[in-house]
């Protein structure tokens, strides 16, 4: 059977409501053209404000989800969730893992419980009794602000002084309710690819302004990149290995990127793991795998074929029992709408 027949129909679902609604487009045009090039039957699932994301998934014909959702809904479970009510294997890591991901502070939890480094923090939310300068009290300058359930370095800002940090954090709260105060830490920017548990390489990030916020990110010519990273083998080896850790204390899975902070002294800091890594033939999870041997093509297809074994078939007898209450059911089935 070929590669495409084993696959069925892939629905790339891109969009979404978030701040990386455009960046989960650019995404998800992207792997729709190398699943394409690959000879996959593809088909583009575009979500928005006011579509019916279950109808616009169940009514698609697709045998599985590839997820270019970047952003709420798509990398926080809830995407994740969806598919699994309609039995839709999908790409990526499960509803949980992707909820914990999302959330920089239960991810932060759970690498201080797997004896994972992180950077100290704490987390204002916007309906706290105290003040953001009470909050803060003697954690000291500089840090960095970024709101607790977003990507793509939306709303992220450096503050040195109380006014910075102010302003940061009303800026911050534009995007979530709770903010993440994170210690700064003069390092390098390293991220991480890892596919299906196997680490790809390390590649280095180095922002022109100092901070990787979205300008950087997004605009030509504002950041360079090294790959791999300018680090000594040993220690390049004990950073793959740290942000192996940090994907398992999370129990990732398919395609993942792991975001580090690497000292000229001997720390390592892990600040998030990224469950739906943007798939532009640019975005840095594609150059690690390039680099590890993969074209763009190549690593679509790995991610797809990887997402096959999310969900497995109801065994017979389920199927059959469910077959047997529909027909004797008498109340009928409730109706179900999502906009997003």
């Amino acid at each position: 059977m070929s590669q495409s027949r084993a696959f069925g129909r892939v629905g790339v679902l891109m969009g979404g409501t978030s701040a990386e609604r455009d960046v989960s487009l650019s995404s998800g045009k992207a792997v729709v053209a190398a699943l394409e090039t690959a000879g996959q039957d593809v088909v583009p699932i575009e979500l928005g404000a006011g579509i019916d994301a279950i109808a616009a998934i169940a009514n698609s014909g697709i045998d599985m989800a590839f997820l270019a959702l970047h952003g709420r809904f798509g990398e926080d479970g809830c995407v994740q969730g969806l598919l699994e009510t309609l039995q839709i294997p999908y790409t990526g890591s499960s509803v949980l893992s992707s909820a914990l991901a999302m959330d920089k502070l239960k991810s932060k939890e759970l690498f201080r419980l797997h004896n994972v480094p992180t950077p100290p923090y704490y987390v204002y939310d916007s309906h706290s009794s105290v003040s953001i300068d009470e909050a803060h009290g003697s954690f000291g300058f500089p840090v960095i602000v970024k709101p607790r359930r977003e990507g793509s370095s939306f709303g992220i800002a450096k503050a040195n002084n109380l006014d910075e940090l102010k302003e940061a954090a009303a800026r911050a709260l534009e995007f979530d309710d709770s903010v993440l105060v994170e210690r700064f830490v003069k390092a390098k920017e390293v991220a991480v690819g890892i596919l299906d548990g196997r680490v790809l390489g390390a590649i280095e990030i180095a922002p022109k302004s100092g901070i990787y916020d979205y300008e950087a990110k997004y605009t030509p010519g504002m950041t360079e990149y090294f790959l791999p990273a300018r680090l000594p083998a040993t220690r390049y080896r004990g950073v793959l290995n740290l942000a192996e850790r940090a994907a398992a204390s999370l129990d990732c899975s398919g395609a993942v990127r792991v975001d580090l902070l690497v000292t000229e002294g001997q720390n390592e800091y892990v600040l998030e793991v990224n469950t739906l890594p943007g798939m532009t033939e640019t975005s840095l999870l594609p150059k690690i795998a390039k680099a590890a041997g993969y074209s763009f093509s190549d690593l679509c297809v790995a991610i797809t074929e990887l997402g096959r074994l999310h969900i497995s078939q109801p065994k017979p007898q389920v199927a059959a029992a469910e077959e047997e209450l529909e027909e004797s059911a008498v109340v009928p089935k409730a109706s179900l709408r999502l906009a997003v």
